[in-house]
């Protein structure tokens, strides 16, 4: 196995448009649309997160697909920040909730964990 294994992620929510405005106002990024696979892909919707797939790191989407519920529970994905208070000091205001706040992990940084407007919760990291 490769170091920093994992190359994609998909955070799944049931309303686009009001996953998007959250994203967008905490990660302060532009989410983009992706055309949709080739093959059976009926009744999905994504919007990807900025990405260089040369790059170090995971690229990565929300996606909207009939049958898939979003919701916490399962994998975690943390989205890398300078200081991941800021971060976290916009998610009420986008309309989500911060599950626990930013807490140091010693060597390693520190970490927030928020819960988006879909019930998915995930986490921010940075050093300092």
């Amino acid at each position: 196995m490769k170091p920093n294994p994992v190359v994609w992620f998909e955070i799944y929510v049931q309303d686009m448009a009001r996953a998007r405005r959250f994203y967008e106002a905490v990660l302060q990024c532009t989410l983009e649309p992706l055309p949709m696979p080739e093959g059976d892909a009926g009744g999905m919707e994504m919007l990807s997160f900025p990405m260089d797939m040369a790059a170090p790191g995971a690229g990565g989407m929300l996606v909207r697909m009939d049958g898939v519920s979003p919701g916490g529970g399962g994998t975690l994905v943390y989205f890398g920040c300078e200081d991941c208070a800021v971060e976290q000091s916009r998610v009420e205001a986008a309309g989500g909730r911060i599950r626990k706040p930013k807490f140091s992990i010693g060597p390693y940084g520190f970490c927030a964990l928020v819960v988006d407007t879909e019930g998915n919760c995930f986490g921010l990291h940075s050093m300092t």
